[in-house]
């Protein structure tokens, strides 16, 4: 089977980690009693407390089992220290040339990517375009809305 790689920041492979032992720990735990409470009420067949508990532990099961696959096909972002070029780690700062606006983005996988607070992926528009770039140098972002030209202002 043809797996493909997930890059993750050490603080996302934590944050992964974190969540999985309380789905297994606590919520798997949560919605067994739920569901047992649910069968003490009797006729499951119009038990929509039932209904709703399985559907709830069809979720977390299925949560786990995504944390699971991205945890075993993952591969770790470890900052090269090469402040010159932009790779996997990054952070970047990025001048909108025709607004003369700056944004700065870590650049991270796509399983923990989260524009808003910062964190962009290898596998969006501006983050290919980005990778492997360095300082000064001019992008142009193809985006729904047209084309975005970017000056890259520092590595870190």
């Amino acid at each position: 089977m043809n797996t493909k790689e997930i890059y993750l920041t050490l603080e996302g492979k934590e944050e992964l980690e974190k969540e999985l032992k309380y789905l297994k720990r606590d919520k798997r735990k949560e919605v067994s009693a739920r569901i047992k409470e649910a069968i003490s009420l009797g006729d499951l067949s119009e038990n929509s407390e039932y209904n709703e508990a399985k559907n709830e532990q069809a979720a977390v099961e299925k949560r786990i089992s995504e944390i699971e696959e991205l945890l075993n096909n993952m591969v770790l972002i470890e900052s090269s220290g090469n402040i010159d070029i932009v790779s996997l780690g990054s952070k970047v700062v990025l001048k909108d040339v025709e607004y003369d606006e700056t944004v700065e983005y870590t650049l991270v996988g796509s399983a923990e990517a989260n524009p808003r607070k910062g964190r962009l992926s290898n596998e969006s528009p501006v983050g290919r375009n980005v990778l492997g770039k360095t300082k000064g140098e001019i992008i142009e972002v193809q985006v729904p809305a047209g084309t975005i030209t970017y000056k890259i202002v520092e590595i870190k």
